[in-house]
């Protein structure tokens, strides 16, 4: 899996986790992140402006109920894909759909219906 990279001015300023602005960062982050492309835990809490909250962004991703937000492309620093409301196998899936250039909203909408 490719890692993707957000430039500077594309991260947001520092914010306390578990807040709602925090929140609300991680969540645009995730939504930024492009097809075929994955982020650490880790760098999504830096991008959102607390390096330090990796485990906050696993909670927020844990309650996502929104297929707009590609929290399937969050994975662990340490090249495990981490969990995924819909298991791990559906997450490999999305992943290497993704990465052979096919798009998953659809099948995504599908998940999140039966789960909001």
């Amino acid at each position: 899996m490719q890692k993707s990279k957000l430039s500077k001015n594309q991260s947001a300023k520092k914010s306390e986790p578990e807040t709602p602005d925090f929140r609300t960062k991680v969540l645009d982050v995730v939504a930024r992140i492009p097809d075929g492309m994955v982020l650490t835990y880790k760098q999504v809490a830096e991008a959102a402006g607390s390096p330090n909250a990796a485990r906050a962004v696993g909670t927020i991703m844990s309650h996502n109920r929104d297929p707009e937000i590609p929290c399937h492309r969050v994975v662990r620093s340490d090249g495990i894909i981490g969990g995924y409301a819909f298991g791990g196998a559906e997450k490999r899936f999305l992943l290497e759909a993704e990465q052979r250039g096919e798009k998953t909203f659809a099948r995504r909408q599908k998940l999140f219906k039966g789960r909001a």
